[in-house]
């Protein structure tokens, strides 16, 4: 258990603890109640709870990793003071070669490779290695009360050329008030509420300061030097080994940085709708408060037609034509288990009914749930070719390209794909009862009646989905009329929404998880079956492993006798999340089924927060009761 939370713990406060900064430059605090100067669409502005409020000023105080373009930039909240780190490689021929912004995951030729260290919830400490031009170096964080310290340092001797350049720059971000000069010795700082002097201390005395250090690309004033160790202290001066002690005393609390490759490249930042909600299940773990804000701040993303929108970017763009699963209703009522908080019920209930009420509406075709694209849903995304096509449609599944798909029907009339979708129905039911149980609670009996008439209705016509032969749920072609006998991890989904019978799902258990020729095997489980010919493409949704499809399909597990199989499960996918942790300290967006890694394709990205998953199941297995039963084979 020790080695389970020093690992898979510090990764979700790593990845969870900067999704905080998906918001952009406004950060959590101010974002959503922003309109962008020219943007066609009109945002909608939703009143805010005291509870809420109090959530994102607890969470929007402080330094920490908040600027999306570089993790090497400390930011104190809410005055967007920064501090940032750069380094000057002086052995190029034109001596411009300069790294300020540092990201993990960059795939460009002679990008830098940041190894990623433990990162507290709150930034109270953290560390990451880099490495680019030859140089390394690491650099570590720590909270010294309100202050910030920060140690830099060389891990290698330069045997060839001149040694690097460290350049620290201040300013301010995301147009904030304020104002910074080099004063002798320091920075002094000046923001809207207060000045505040940065102290460096420096190792060696000799060469400190590099004066041939100019030009630089930097926006504000700043200190470049070639000493061997390089300490950084806010609000009063501290020496190296001040600043030694500080971080020695605060690396003892430990989870670990997330990368924001993702948020860059779409314009600042961007919010994913089931990915989101992923991403506050794992907060639960080590800050509340993040949880709340990442479950409710993908939900006021609502768009006018009531749902939550597949992605929400920079610039106040959201897909108006589509939605993604339907996970809201269960990662709310699992936090409010964790933490029995009944304002975050009330926050979260008319928001997560109304987008239950729209895919009945909007997407049931004969009974199921179906996938679509709505063109003329306003405001329209003009930049999305997607929009109103069979692509635009699958990509509501949130599996953007799974061989499940290839074939079926979109009607360009009613914009619907004419297909009875085992996982998606599914879902949909497990977010009937959830919201049913969260209307209990709150006392809105006729929600609570509505959302189990509604759930029974859907379960009834999953039912009909069961083929005997196969011992399976399969899909349905609506079109003409056929089964898809063609396997993925969402076929197991109605063990989620409790829609399978114990002898179904120990059938689906024996006869297809633990089949070594479709699903199981050293690395599980693949987003397709082994013996479908689109498994050997492994790329994205063919073929590969992926956090999210491992966490439903263990939750439907849960609610079922084989114990065993779960055990095993959860074991697999946290071996198959450990391995490139261990060795590069990455979490990969997905992994290849077959090797076991996620490097060896460009399509991965290297730290996406539901890679762990893969570990937080393994988490969930150790809190669960220590029983095992069932007898089904999990070697």
């Amino acid at each position: 258990m020790r080695r389970m939370q020093g690992s898979v713990g510090a990764i979700f406060g790593a990845i969870l603890g900067l999704a905080s900064t998906a918001c952009g430059p406004q950060s959590l605090a101010s974002a959503e109640s922003n309109a962008v100067s020219g943007s066609s669409l009109v945002p909608q502005v939703i009143p805010r709870s005291r509870s809420y409020e109090q959530v994102q000023q607890r969470l929007a105080r402080g330094w920490n990793t908040w600027d999306t373009h570089s993790i090497v930039t400390q930011v104190l909240l809410p005055d967007g003071l920064a501090i940032h780190v750069g380094l000057k490689h002086n052995s190029s021929l034109n001596g411009d070669a300069y790294l300020g912004d540092a990201l993990i995951g960059r795939l460009e030729p002679g990008a830098e490779i940041v190894t990623p260290g433990p990162h507290t919830w709150n930034g109270s400490y953290t560390r990451a290695d880099f490495a680019w031009n030859g140089h390394k170096w690491r650099i570590e964080t720590a909270h010294e009360g309100d202050d910030l310290v920060v140690l830099i340092q060389p891990l290698n001797m330069v045997e060839a050329g001149l040694p690097p350049t460290f350049v620290i720059s201040v300013d301010f971000l995301w147009n904030r008030p304020g104002t910074v000069r080099r004063q002798g010795d320091r920075f002094e700082a000046r923001t809207a509420r207060s000045t505040i002097p940065i102290f460096w201390a420096l190792e060696r005395s000799a060469g400190d300061a590099d004066t041939s250090a100019v030009n630089l690309p930097v926006t504000g004033p700043y200190l470049a030097t070639r000493a061997s160790l390089i300490g950084i202290s806010t609000g009063k001066r501290r020496s190296l080994d001040d600043i030694r002690v500080a971080i020695r005393r605060e690396k003892q609390r430990v989870i670990s940085p997330v990368s924001r490759v993702w948020s860059v490249g779409w314009g600042g930042y961007v919010l994913f709708d089931w990915d989101t909600f992923f991403a506050a299940t794992m907060a639960g773990i080590g800050d509340k408060d993040l949880a709340y804000a990442n479950a409710l701040k993908i939900l006021r993303e609502e768009t006018p037609q009531g749902f939550v929108p597949n992605f929400a970017r920079a610039g106040n763009w959201k897909s108006s034509d589509r939605s993604e699963p339907p996970v809201g209703a269960i990662t709310v009522l699992g936090l409010y288990r964790q933490f029995h908080e009944r304002w975050f019920l009330q926050e979260a209930f008319d928001p997560l009914l109304r987008w239950n009420r729209w895919w009945d509406q909007h997407r049931s075709l004969r009974g199921f749930i179906v996938l679509g694209s709505d063109p003329n849903n306003q405001p329209r995304n003009l930049d999305d070719a997607s929009v109103g096509t069979w692509q635009g449609a699958v990509y509501e599944s949130g599996l953007d390209n799974s061989p499940m798909y290839d074939g079926t029907f979109f009607n360009t009339q009613t914009h619907l794909l004419e297909y009875a979708d085992v996982g998606m129905t599914s879902l949909y039911i497990a977010d009937c009862d959830a919201l049913a149980e969260i209307a209990d609670t709150l006392g809105r009996s006729g929600a609570g009646k509505e959302l189990r008439d509604r759930a029974a209705r859907y379960r009834t016509q999953l039912a009909t989905l069961w083929d005997d032969k196969n011992g399976i749920f399969l899909n349905k072609d609506l079109h003409t009329g056929r089964f898809n006998t063609r396997l993925s991890p969402t076929n197991f989904y109605p063990m989620l929404a409790k829609a399978a019978t114990p002898d179904q799902a120990k059938t689906m258990i024996e006869k297809h998880l633990l089949n070594p020729d479709e699903f199981w095997g050293q690395w599980v489980i693949p987003s397709i079956a082994r013996n479908d010919p689109a498994f050997r493409d492994q790329n994205y949704w063919r073929g590969r492993i992926w956090g999210p499809m491992n966490y439903l399909v263990y939750l439907g597990l849960q609610n079922y006798a084989d114990g065993n199989a779960r055990a095993s499960f959860a074991k697999k996918s946290y071996d198959l999340f450990l391995g490139e942790w261990e060795k590069r300290g990455h979490v990969h967006e997905n992994y290849n089924a077959v090797l076991g890694e996620g490097d060896d394709v460009n399509n991965s990205d290297r730290f996406y927060h539901w890679g762990a998953l893969l570990g937080y199941i393994q988490y969930l297995e150790q809190q669960a009761p220590s029983s095992r039963s069932g007898t089904a084979e999990t070697k």
